[in-house]
Formats: structure tokens, C-alpha cells, sequence
């Protein structure tokens, strides 16, 4: 199995990979990978990433395969501020397990989170990159700049309902969960690396403390793909995951992808796989744009009727007294 996993994830490198760009003209999904971006949807737009995977376990020390298959799904909504989102994000799971003397099932939500991300540092925010007309190679060498990173926090809520077998209590319980989001953009925005330092069920008896660090590339307007490690640990569960994918653009506000994971560990192994849909709607956000251009033509226009009707009074004036 290990075999496999390993040429399944390798393969990832000669897939053509895709980015989920960064900017106001396209969608900005966290999808394929597991990190959340720095930067907001954008005041008054909504945004949903769904996806569906297939899973592979077996455990050595307990000796027990299992499979089965699950969804996720997060909603995005601007709210108040350009640099605030509200996040929902939902995990669905269904698994069979078979042990050389019983067989059981295991279906519930794997996490239920309910939570806010506001963006506290834009490197970029009113500052703009001027071209130099006379060299080449200041244009093109590397940008300082880029090693200082945009700065997210996010904080929210996990709910779980009674008798979850994925949780490590028959009781249900709300628990705090945040996280402090960091991303670089390089080689003009072709490049980003993205950050996430998770500390998660927070006040339970087996809080949970990881790390996912995702690099993405984008390799024209429509491709692009990322390579991603993920790290978590408490005293009820440890791993450490390698996962990869590719995206594609389809619109500007839809975006389909794939991706793949694995881990190195027998206790279990896991290799799972899926492909997801994001799609945003933006309607509101331009409508808005549309009306306050309205409105700064409206203003121009006043006060260019103002200033011609002071001339034209300027005039008559002076005419009285030549």
C-alpha cells in the first residue's frame, strides 16, 4: 500500500497543477488544499467550496482496514469590512471497517466550524510597484518586499453533537478554535506560500496544536497546482500529511480541482483522494462598485457645472467694469 501511495503522490508532479489566484478579478478558493488564505472574499460577495473524497485506512497495531468516502463544504461571506469573512466549513464522513472478527460503520460530521478571518496586514496596501524604464534586471531581480507577508487571524467555534465517534467524548461540546494565517506572494503573484498555525478544541481534555504550510504555482491564466504539509498533535491523535492537487479556472467565478493525500505512518496509513467545485458570486460587490462610480460621476459633474457657472459669473463681473 505504501508503494502506491508513494507513486500515486509523485505522480502529482508531472499533472498540470493550479492556483487559486489571489485577486479581486477571479475567485480566491482555499481549495484544493487545506490552508485558509490571508486575504477576505471581498465585502458582499458569497462564496461556496464543495467537495467529495474517497478514503483508505489500515491499522497495523489494530488490524483493521477501512474505507468509505465523505464531502466538505465551506461557505465564504464578506461582511463590514473588505478585510472581514464568515466562515462555515463542514466535513461529512461514512467509513467501513473490517477487522478479522467484526465489521462495523462509522458516519458522522468530522468538524462543524463556525468562525470569522480578518485580515490585519496587507504589505501591499497603498503601495504600488513602479516599473523602471531604463533596466531590465530591477524589473525582474527579486522584490525584498515579497518576503514581508500578508497577516490573518481567524477565531470561531467547533460544534459537536452527542456520541460522535469521531470525537473523543460521547458528549457534545462547543470548543474554541484559532489561527494565525500568514502568505507571501512571489515572482509577481506566480508564487505563493501560504501559512497556517492551527491551536484547535481548545479548553477540552485532548486540545489539538498543528501547522499546514501550502505552496501553490501558477502556470498561465487557467492552471495551476500546489504542493502542501500538514502537521497536527494531541494526546488523542497525531499525523503528519503530504497532499498535492491541481485546479482549474473555468470563470472567473468558478473554479473546479483535484487533489491527493497520503501520510507515512502504519498507525493507520491513510491515502485519500477527491475533487471539489468552488463558485463565488460577486453580483452585489459590483453593483456596489457600480454605484459609487455613479456617485464619484455625479460629484465630477457638479462640480464641473460649479466651477463653469463661477467662470461664466467671473465674466459678467469684469464685463461691468470695462
Amino acid at each position: 500500500m505504501l508503494k502506491i501511495k508513494n507513486l500515486l503522490f509523485l505522480s502529482l508532479f508531472f499533472v498540470p497543477q493550479i492556483f487559486f489566484a489571489q485577486y479581486t478579478d477571479v475567485i480566491n478558493s482555499n481549495r484544493p488544499g487545506e490552508t485558509m488564505s490571508a486575504y477576505a472574499v471581498g465585502k458582499s460577495v458569497i462564496q461556496g467550496e464543495i467537495g467529495v473524497y474517497g478514503i483508505k485506512e489500515k491499522h497495523d497495531l489494530l488490524d483493521y482496514d477501512a474505507a468509505g468516502f465523505g464531502t466538505d463544504l465551506s461557505i465564504r461571506y464578506g461582511a463590514f469590512l473588505e478585510q472581514l469573512e464568515f466562515i462555515l466549513d463542514v466535513q461529512y464522513q461514512m467509513e467501513n471497517f473490517d477487522t478479522p472478527y467484526t465489521s462495523y460503520k462509522k458516519n458522522n460530521f468530522r468538524q462543524t466550524v463556525l468562525g470569522a478571518k480578518y485580515l490585519i496586514y496587507d504589505p501591499y496596501k497603498n503601495y504600488k510597484d513602479e516599473p523602471n524604464i531604463y533596466s531590465y534586471k530591477a524589473n525582474h531581480s527579486f522584490k525584498w518586499r515579497e518576503l514581508i507577508p500578508a497577516v490573518s487571524i481567524f477565531a470561531g467555534a467547533n460544534f459537536v453533537g452527542a456520541d460522535n465517534p469521531y470525537y473523543f467524548s460521547p458528549d457534545g461540546a462547543i470548543s474554541p478554535k484559532v489561527a494565525l494565517v500568514t502568505q507571501n506572494l512571489f515572482g509577481g503573484g506566480r508564487w505563493v506560500f501560504v501559512t497556517n498555525i492551527i491551536a484547535d478544541y481548545i479548553g477540552t481534555d485532548y486540545p489539538s496544536y498543528g501547522y499546514i504550510l501550502t505552496l501553490t504555482h501558477g502556470f498561465n491564466d487557467k492552471w495551476s497546482g500546489f504542493v502542501e504539509n500538514q502537521g497536527y498533535k494531541s494526546d488523542f491523535y497525531s499525523d503528519a500529511i503530504v497532499r498535492g492537487g491541481a485546479a482549474y479556472l473555468l470563470s472567473p467565478n468558478m473554479q473546479i480541482d483535484a487533489s491527493i493525500s497520503t501520510n507515512f505512518k502504519n498507525t493507520p496509513s491513510i491515502l485519500y483522494g477527491g475533487f471539489g467545485f468552488s463558485w463565488r458570486y460577486d453580483g452585489w460587490y459590483k453593483e456596489k462598485q457600480i454605484a459609487n462610480k455613479n456617485k464619484d460621476k455625479a460629484k465630477k459633474n457638479s462640480d464641473n457645472k460649479e466651477n463653469i457657472d463661477y467662470q461664466e459669473k467671473e465674466r459678467k463681473r469684469k464685463a461691468k467694469y470695462e
